[in-house]
C-alpha cells in the first residue's frame, strides 16, 4: 500500500497571515488536528499542529516550558520561542520543515519517518503540489479497514474505486465543508471524517453508491461541530 492509497485529500491549508485564533476555530469546526500552511502560490511553508497552539499567554501557558531546559537556551533561542508562542499569525507559530512524502512512499516508509521524526503526521507532495496528508490516524483507519483481509496490496479496483469517488466528491460544490477520507477494500467503500449536515451525509451516499463497483458502504463520518 502506499501514500495514495490511505491519504486524506483535498487537503484544508491556510495562508500565512491567517490569525491563530481563526486557526483554533478552524481546527475545532473542521475537527482536524493540523493544517498547512501555504503561499499564494500553493507552496507550502509550514504545518500548525494542536501542539504549536497549546503554549499561550491567552492560556496561561506560555511559560510551561521546563526549567532546567530554558537555562540552556541562547536568547536567539528565547526570541524564537516568544515569538512562538505569543506570535499572532500562522507564520509566526508554524513549525518548520513541513516533512513530506510522494504519493508512491510506502506505508512502512511513513511509519518509520513519523517514528523517526516523532511527528504524528505527513504531508503528500506530488511535484511541488500539496495533494493530501496522511496522519497517525489514517494507518489506524487503514488498519481497521484491512484488518480481517489477506496481508496483501490494495486491489487495482479498489485503488480505481478510491480515485473514482474522491475525484467525483471533488467536483461536488455541496462537499466543499465536508472533511472526507476514503477508502476501499475489497468494494466496501469507508467514509471517515466529518460532514456538517446531515443532509451533506446523504449527499455523499448517493453520490457513492452511483459509482459502478461499490459493494457497500461503511459510514464513520462524524457531524462537525457548529461554527
Amino acid at each position: 500500500m502506499k501514500a495514495r492509497d490511505i491519504m486524506t485529500a483535498p487537503v484544508q491549508t491556510v495562508p500565512p497571515d491567517r490569525t491563530v485564533a481563526d486557526i483554533a476555530s478552524l481546527m475545532i469546526e473542521r475537527r482536524i488536528s493540523a493544517v498547512p500552511v501555504v503561499d499564494s502560490k500553493g507552496s507550502v511553508l509550514g504545518v500548525i499542529s494542536q501542539s504549536d497552539l497549546i503554549r499561550r499567554p491567552e492560556l496561561g501557558t506560555d511559560q510551561a516550558r521546563s526549567g532546567w531546559l530554558e537555562i540552556f537556551l541562547s536568547d536567539d533561542a528565547r526570541a524564537q520561542d516568544f515569538v512562538k508562542t505569543h506570535g499572532l499569525h500562522a507564520r509566526d507559530v508554524m513549525s518548520t520543515p513541513a516533512i513530506s512524502v510522494s504519493p508512491d512512499a510506502s506505508l512502512g516508509d511513513i511509519v518509520r519517518l513519523l517514528e523517526r521524526r516523532r511527528i504524528k503526521r505527513v504531508l503528500v507532495i506530488e511535484r511541488g503540489a500539496l495533494v493530501g496528508i496522511v496522519s497517525r490516524t489514517d494507518l489506524l483507519r487503514a488498519l481497521h479497514v484491512r484488518g480481517g483481509l489477506p496481508a496483501t496490496p490494495t486491489a487495482a479496483d479498489d485503488a480505481t474505486l478510491r480515485d473514482t469517488i474522491q475525484k467525483l466528491l471533488a467536483r461536488e460544490d455541496w462537499a466543499n465543508s465536508a472533511v472526507i477520507n476514503v477508502q476501499v477494500a475489497d468494494g466496501v467503500v469507508h467514509l471517515w471524517g466529518a460532514v456538517e449536515s446531515e443532509s451533506q451525509r446523504r449527499a455523499v451516499h448517493v453520490a457513492v453508491e452511483a459509482v459502478a463497483g461499490v459493494r457497500s458502504i461503511e459510514d464513520h463520518l462524524v457531524r462537525a461541530l457548529p461554527g
